[in-house]
């Protein structure tokens, strides 16, 4: 895998707070090594270190996605959704925001159906096919389309397992996190220090409760997928 510069600064790191951890009571030991200090009873996460796996990570994604592989962004949590579905929809990725459905990965299968079944919806919606149909009808398949939407819309055009997932936060999505060690999927995943980091392939220490940390490192891997895509369409 090729190094290469990805702009990552301590001083950004700082402003977006990403060296804020959890309250020194609610930590896991292991997360030791990626602890610079303690200030006022809360953990101060080592940024060099961050920015190390950051700009690892952003070359795992890069090299990817030059080669076309495809990448899925899990995170639900209410206050990060709306920038995890911005994040995924620059790079062309496929997302969960609102909820993990468990087995959407290892049953496969099931997902696909489910898939199937909105993508047809979706497509009588659009010629109308629902709104002539009885009313008792119409608002029933217009309720399973709006509740496929808010927990498929991510990952509606989603053909087969991803390549790859990023994960923003591991102790809420630590069913997903389970799903793609079983299925063998890489992952790279956002950990704060009350965290496991041995979970991941690439785990990436910082703040993870914090908008404008997500947004920094979720910005960073976008951009990395952004341009190994463009080498993708350039080479092909």
């Amino acid at each position: 895998m090729t190094k290469r510069y990805w702009n990552i600064t301590l001083e950004e790191m700082m402003e977006a707070g990403v060296h804020f951890g959890h309250g020194t009571r609610k930590w896991n030991p292991r997360m030791a090594p990626y602890i610079s200090t303690k200030r006022k009873g809360i953990h101060i996460i080592n940024l060099t270190r961050t920015a190390r796996f950051l700009s690892e990570a952003c070359d795992l994604v890069f090299d990817a996605a030059s080669k076309g592989k495809q990448f899925l962004i899990v995170g639900t949590k209410n206050k990060a959704a709306d920038s995890i579905a911005r994040a995924a929809t620059r790079a062309r990725c496929h997302y969960v925001n609102k909820k993990w459905l468990g087995g959407m990965l290892t049953n496969w299968y099931t997902t696909e159906t489910r898939l199937h079944k909105f993508r047809d919806l979706r497509t009588e919606q659009k010629t109308g096919r629902i709104n002539s149909l009885p009313k008792k009808d119409t608002a029933m398949l217009k309720r399973q389309l709006s509740h496929l939407e808010t927990y498929l819309g991510g990952i509606k055009y989603m053909t087969g397992l991803p390549d790859i997932v990023i994960i923003v936060d591991q102790q809420e999505e630590y069913t997903a996190l389970r799903e793609c060690i079983t299925l063998g999927i890489p992952t790279i995943c956002l950990i704060d220090t009350n965290c496991d980091p041995d979970f991941a392939d690439i785990s990436i220490p910082a703040n993870d409760d914090a908008i404008a940390s997500i947004r920094l490192i979720l910005n960073k891997l976008v951009f990395a997928i952004c341009e190994g895509r463009s080498s993708y369409i350039r080479n092909s």
